[in-house]
């Protein structure tokens, strides 16, 4: 179950913000996007993955290998990260 409690702090979703532009112009030049939705009180990071992105079967992957290392390595503070919109293990088959 998601928690509710949003981290107020604007500063760190800035800096989340910020990490995700340093990996858009890849999702952009397959066709896809990630929209951030919110840093909850657990320092769980909450997405979108938009566009070829959010239909993509290795999306899970994408999310994990790209997204979620590109986010922890600008914010190391954040424990997660999780799209609303994929099914954990969804990449090919697994």
């Amino acid at each position: 179950m998601m928690n509710t409690d949003t981290v107020s702090d604007s500063g760190m979703k800035g800096r989340v913000e910020d990490a995700l532009q340093t990996i858009r112009p890849y999702l952009e030049a397959d066709g896809g996007d990630v929209r951030l939705l919110e840093v909850d009180s657990d320092m769980v990071v909450h997405l979108e993955l938009l566009g070829a992105c959010g239909t993509c079967p290795m999306s899970s992957m994408t999310l994990k290998a790209g997204v979620e290392e590109a986010i922890k390595r600008a914010v190391p503070e954040i424990t997660a990260v999780k799209a609303m919109n994929v099914e954990p293990n969804n990449a090919a088959g697994l």
